[in-house]
């Protein structure tokens, strides 16, 4: 059972509404390996999946099967970490999918009795959303019916989450004759994040954090940092963050690497300002921007209790709408985090209005 702080809850609620509002609309491919279905987490994972999904956001899951299939195909021949599908495999790979699907529709399925979302009805969809090639001849070796992605189905994808559908996918593509082909499925994930134009690519891994070289964890990466260090993780870790460094390169905003071993990761990572894994993105400087109209509201929200407070000078809704192009803002998933004024003359400028949400006021945290 997980233990809650209630003195705590409210502080931690309160603070957390930003973000769903954030996230509300939005839509997160999630991966999750087979190791990560073998955790003993996997029930709050699909909770947590579920409780995102109650809150609005859009949901496409991946799941993997690598372990299980080492398993069952013990005899199978790899080329570089990639497994050489022959035919009689394939039989089994269906069939192992086929039940590790038909397992996670049902624990969404069952209603989640062990939960306060256990009256929630989910509809999960499964289907041939991917068409696939196969991968051919790489270093003189036939691939067989291992595939890469050919295409991927977005105007049905769109529209089963736009019916408020949650998309669950096996690793398989088929072929315009109908013929299966096996996917990697961190691959996959990343592909379809890219295509469907997600909002976020979460990768759930046995750590949670990418490490730098000395060992400390890294909240914040850039796809350039990441590529230096995959070389020194572990085999499917390495396979996770070369996903995200695929779909952030590729146009997804931000990408996420979460642990299915600790309990609360996922919520931890969305809807806390330290977060609780390492988060992808392009550029660190993007997070600060100039300020738009649409971010008024968000400004007046920090800076009001600060004017109340006789920290800052006041300024009318009017004044602020006038000097909105002198504003910065630190923008956390849409949400205006902290903001700054500066006004610039002659060789100088001055810097004024600052405020940050108290959320991100903690001193480990660093935009």
């Amino acid at each position: 059972m997980r233990e809650t702080n209630i003195n705590s809850y409210p502080t931690w609620f309160r603070s957390s509404t930003p973000y769903i509002s954030a996230h509300r609309g939005k839509t997160f491919v999630v991966h999750l390996s087979g190791e990560g279905l073998e955790s003993e987490n996997l029930e709050y994972i699909i909770q947590d999946l579920a409780l995102l999904h109650v809150l609005g956001v859009k949901i496409i899951l991946v799941h993997g099967a690598r372990p299980q299939l080492n398993s069952a195909l013990e005899n199978t021949r790899l080329h570089k970490s990639t497994r050489i599908t022959s035919e009689k495999d394939m039989e089994a790979i269906l069939s192992i999918h086929g039940v590790l699907r038909s397992r996670i529709e049902g624990m969404f399925s069952a209603g989640l009795p062990s939960s306060p979302l256990h009256k929630v009805e989910i509809a999960v969809v499964s289907g041939n959303f991917i068409t696939a090639k196969p991968m051919g001849i790489i270093d003189g070796i036939d691939h067989l019916l291992t595939g890469e992605t050919r295409r991927v189905n977005t105007e049905k994808i769109h529209e089963i989450l736009d019916g408020n559908g949650l998309i669950l996918m096996s690793p398989i593509g088929y072929s315009p004759s109908g013929q299966p082909y096996n996917l990697s499925s961190a691959e996959l994930a990343s592909q379809v994040a890219v295509t469907v134009a997600s909002d976020k690519l979460i990768m759930f891994d046995p750590n949670g954090y990418i490490s730098d070289r000395n060992g400390e964890q890294l909240t914040e990466i850039t796809p350039a940092e990441a590529s230096v260090l995959v070389n020194s993780t572990s085999e499917v870790s390495s396979k996770n963050i070369d996903a995200m460094i695929r779909a952030t390169r590729g146009g997804v905003p931000r990408s996420h690497l979460v642990s299915f071993n600790q309990d609360g990761a996922l919520l931890g990572e969305l809807f806390t300002a330290l977060g609780q894994g390492t988060q992808m993105t392009e550029s660190h400087h993007k997070l600060i921007r100039k300020a738009t109209p649409l971010d008024l509201a968000g400004i007046i929200a920090l800076i009001r209790p600060l004017e109340e407070s006789g920290i800052l000078v006041y300024r009318s809704r009017n004044r602020l709408e006038q000097e909105i192009d002198q504003f910065l803002v630190a923008d956390v998933d849409g949400f205006v985090a902290g903001c700054c004024a500066v006004y610039p003359f002659d060789d100088q400028a001055e810097l004024a209005c600052i405020a940050t949400h108290p959320s991100y006021r903690h001193p480990e945290y660093k935009l």
